[in-house]
């Protein structure tokens, strides 16, 4: 799905944010760079900078989601936009309309930015394509094709517990096929130069290109443990699968569920991840989950820092500093 042409003006900058796929190391560094400069916002006993004064942003959430939704809020808050969040599942468009008459009665609400969730691949990419020029769009997961800014904020985890990519072995285990956060993720490593990606989990939850992708397949969790330095875990997508493609979720947790002695594969200073929901006892031990190796909560945290550099960055087009 060609974004690069879309999300990128004349100069390489953002002007949406839709896909990792089609951008480079050094917009992804620039992203880094500038969430890292937001952190200290968080800290503030007044967590506000004026960068998106006077903007409207539109939360349009077409699938449920808590974290995502919530950190795009504090995010848009945190830059001081005005924010306007929309059930869509009780919207016009769950009653016939078309996603473009949404797109259009939206605007003439004066809409600058739109974050979208929704279950079909390519939509904030159609989003994109058809609102008016100054109008961003930032996709918040679409389908099984990509999330962007969970990616992002991933990768800014990595950074911030280990500094370089470059000599890092990287495991993201579970649900594969259905996942739109491994393939940003897939993305984002490749473009960051990680020294190795493995993805762990059954066939039947692997893509058929898979190796395309430029990462070491393994359907062996302890094998493909040994010697990682970071461990992301991936919940069932059960909502998305067709078909019986697990015996059940116990026989998959003695297989591919990550618990403490599975994770002494890994280096002693390995971290463990997950973007969330998690789910205690499928994938993912609670010991694990809830122990001293685990940097889930803190994903959550700087999750809001990488959306306010990712809105902040594409704002910056239209003349506003994006100066924390």
């Amino acid at each position: 799905m060609p974004t690069k042409g879309i999300q990128l003006d004349a100069n390489g900058k953002l002007l949406h944010f839709l896909s990792i796929e089609g951008l480079n190391q050094q917009i992804l560094t620039e992203i880094l760079d500038t969430a890292e400069s937001f952190t200290s916002v968080t800290d503030r006993t007044i967590k506000k900078v004026p960068i998106l004064r006077g903007k409207t942003v539109a939360n349009l959430f077409f699938e449920a989601s808590t974290r995502t939704r919530s950190t795009f809020e504090l995010a848009a808050q945190r830059l001081s936009a005005d924010i306007l969040s929309l059930d869509m599942s009780t919207s016009a468009t769950a009653k016939g309309e078309t996603m473009l008459d949404t797109i259009r009665n939206l605007e003439a609400m004066q809409i600058d930015m739109f974050i979208i969730r929704h279950q079909d691949s390519g939509s904030a990419h159609f989003f994109a394509q058809h609102v008016r020029p100054g109008v961003s769009v930032l996709n918040a997961g679409d389908g099984q094709h990509e999330h962007p800014t969970q990616a992002m904020l991933d990768m800014y985890t990595i950074r911030h517990y280990k500094q370089d990519f470059t000599n890092l072995r990287v495991a993201i285990v579970g649900d594969i096929m259905h996942s739109r956060v491994a393939r940003s993720q897939i993305h984002a490593l490749n473009l960051l130069n990680t020294a190795e990606i493995r993805v762990i989990a059954p066939s039947t939850l692997l893509p058929v290109d898979t190796e395309s992708l430029g990462v070491q397949v393994y359907d062996n969790l302890e094998q493909g443990l040994l010697d990682i330095d970071v461990v992301i875990m991936l919940r069932l997508q059960k909502e998305r699968m067709r078909g019986a493609l697990l015996p059940s979720e116990k026989e998959y947790f003695n297989l591919f569920g990550l618990t403490q002695e599975r994770l002494r594969r890994a280096k002693p200073d390995a971290i463990v991840m997950h973007p969330g929901p998690a789910n205690r006892g499928v994938e993912i031990e609670s010991s694990v989950m809830d122990g001293n190796q685990s940097v889930i909560l803190q994903q959550v945290s700087f999750g809001i820092s990488v959306r306010m550099a990712v809105m902040s960055m594409i704002v910056g087009q239209s003349g506003l500093q994006a100066k924390a």
